[in-house]
């Protein structure tokens, strides 16, 4: 079982969240990894949260967001974080966290997140014009088709049955 380390940073290059995850696949969505139930994750406060769910993250290549796919019962069924396009190492991925966040419910509603961190930040961080408007672009984007496009549709679920599996 391959473990990937991946990271999450913020504009400034601090660490927001930390999780080794086991790498699932790659295909033409990007890369697959999962986490099982007992899985421990680093807060940015230095703090561990256990993970108590099986769930899936999907890491597109060249896209500014990522995607995490919870397993039933969990309330959330996605998780969009809009990120700067990840850089992938050999057992790695890091990305810098935009703050701007999707969140499909199990019963459709969609909610997008943190709008206010992201405006803060823009600030805090001197995020440059193009940033923003790649970030606003990509979240409204997501927004509009999470519910209707792959790989938020049925693409995950192969990853989260291997998950399941482990």
């Amino acid at each position: 079982m391959d473990l990937v380390r991946t990271l999450f940073r913020k504009y400034d290059g601090q660490p927001h969240r930390l999780v080794e995850a086991i790498r699932l696949g790659e295909d033409e969505h990007g890369l697959w990894v999962g986490s099982v139930p007992g899985t421990q994750g680093q807060r940015a406060d230095g703090s561990w949260k256990t993970i108590d769910h099986h769930r899936v993250r999907l890491f597109p290549r060249g896209q500014w967001w990522s995607a995490l796919f919870n397993d039933e019962p969990h309330q959330t069924a996605i998780y969009c974080d809009i990120t700067m396009p990840a850089e992938f190492g050999v057992d790695s991925v890091t990305l810098v966290d935009l703050d701007l966040d999707i969140r499909l419910l199990r019963d459709g509603t969609v909610h997008v997140m943190d709008e206010d961190e992201f405006h803060a930040h823009q600030v805090r961080y001197n995020y440059p014009p193009q940033v923003v408007a790649t970030a606003q672009a990509t979240c409204d984007h997501l927004a509009a088709t999470i519910t209707t496009t792959e790989p938020f549709t049925t693409a995950y679920k192969p990853y989260l049955e291997l998950i399941r599996s482990m």
